[in-house]
């Protein structure tokens, strides 16, 4: 794993990506603290923090698209898949050379935290907090561009496609307040979720009494809660949707809250989304 480490650190400043990455993130960041810290004449540190949560949209899907698909588009990803080095410290070697760059251009803007105490009145704890959520919210996202760059073999479509995936992510939050919250929609939003849950038993099974069996149980189990706690319907799809938003969970670090269980959270995203990478690399790899 070590030496996948290093080649991949290696190629992200052999190559174009990692300055293109470095530069395009600390310019935007640069832009969004001239205007609202020194042009603004401003000590509230928060604003710019926040900013650089909305850079890491554009930013993420530059630093992992070519992960695999870079590998997979030049034909060497048979070289490396046939190494005495198991798939999974391949998916944690490439994850951990993205996260190292990551973390080396999130060390700069602490320049920025320099300036602020020196001249300004600077919010030691939100501050500290909002960095903790930086590394752990930055290294969920990356697991999700990972997976991404690890089905396709073009840098361009692994860009896309993440940066539209960390989209959604972004907009779960405002999705979920506006929609209904009613009983009648929670029970639908149930029987949906119960029904997508069975088709992907069936793909992956192909086995129609394990479908049966799991419609049974889930339909069952949906009967259940009505009848013994109407109100885990009452607002289902927002309640449902909260639990993948990682945004939301952000928003402790930024007030000076460390919570362990949003810490559990991230590092639990992560950590899926790797071992989907790597359950879809042997799949590939076998077929």
């Amino acid at each position: 794993m070590i030496a996948i480490l290093k080649r991949e650190i290696k190629s992200y400043f052999l190559t174009p990506i990692g300055y293109i990455y470095m530069g395009f993130f600390l310019l935007a960041a640069g832009i969004f603290f001239f205007f609202s810290n020194l042009f603004a004449q401003s000590s509230r540190f928060t604003g710019f923090l926040g900013s650089i949560l909305f850079i890491y949209l554009f930013a993420i899907p530059l630093l992992t698209m070519r992960l695999f698909s870079e590998e997979r588009r030049q034909k060497t990803d048979q070289l490396l898949l046939t190494s005495p080095v198991r798939v999974g410290e391949i998916v944690l070697g490439k994850f951990l050379a993205a996260f190292s760059v990551y973390l080396m251009t999130l060390l700069v803007t602490l320049m920025y935290v320099v300036v602020i105490a020196v001249f300004g009145d600077l919010a030691v704890w939100e501050t500290l907090g909002s960095y903790v959520g930086f590394i752990f919210l930055g290294a969920s996202y990356i697991a999700v561009g990972v997976f991404i760059s690890a089905g396709t073999d073009n840098q361009l479509t692994a860009a896309l496609v993440t940066f539209f995936s960390l989209m959604m992510i972004w907009l779960i939050d405002p999705i979920s307040q506006s929609l209904p919250a009613d009983l009648v929609s929670g029970v639908i939003s149930a029987a949906a979720l119960a029904l997508a849950l069975c088709v992907f038993i069936y793909i992956n099974t192909r086995n129609l009494y394990i479908l049966a069996g799991a419609a049974v149980a889930g339909a069952a189990v949906i009967t259940a809660l009505y009848f013994v706690n109407q109100d885990i319907y009452l607002g289902f799809i927002a309640k449902f949707l909260a639990w993948f938003s990682l945004n939301k969970r952000y928003e402790n670090f930024s007030m000076g809250i460390l919570k362990l269980d949003s810490l559990v959270y991230y590092v639990s995203f992560s950590g899926l989304f790797l071992f989907l990478t790597v359950r879809l690399i042997e799949k590939r790899r076998w077929n």
